[in-house]
């Protein structure tokens, strides 16, 4: 075996296996899987309205209003179970996103009927 060869070999030996790397969905907290959860819709909502590096060419108000939706659907329904430490930043981010909708569109919702304000009320800007 070439020395190449047994550097690679020792490397993999001393690579955590998969499951050493990977947590048991069971020890998850739910208020970690609610929150995370959160984050990567409003992470995915930001991108579809344009706000990520190269803004325009990823923006698609259609799927960033069905973010923002199932945003505020999460977070109606989740945020008694994971407090409002963690409730009131999400809260903050999902206004800001749809002031943002509301800004980015061409011609914007009536207030209470923009994405997710069925859950959160009206928004104005």
């Amino acid at each position: 075996m070439s020395d190449e060869n047994a550097e690679s070999t020792e490397h993999l030996e001393e690579a955590p296996s998969f499951d050493a790397m990977t947590r048991d969905i069971a020890d998850v907290p739910a208020v970690e899987v609610i929150t995370t959860v959160a984050v990567h819709l409003m992470s995915a909502a930001a991108v579809n309205l344009g706000l990520a590096e190269e803004g325009e060419k990823h923006k698609d108000l259609d799927e960033a209003r069905k973010l923002i939706h199932a945003l505020a659907g999460l977070l109606d329904a989740g945020a008694t179970e994971i407090s409002s430490f963690h409730a009131a930043p999400m809260r903050d981010g999902l206004k800001s996103l749809q002031l943002a909708f509301r800004e980015a569109s061409v011609a914007p919702d009536e207030p209470g009927k923009g994405p997710g304000e069925k859950y959160t009320g009206p928004v104005y800007g």
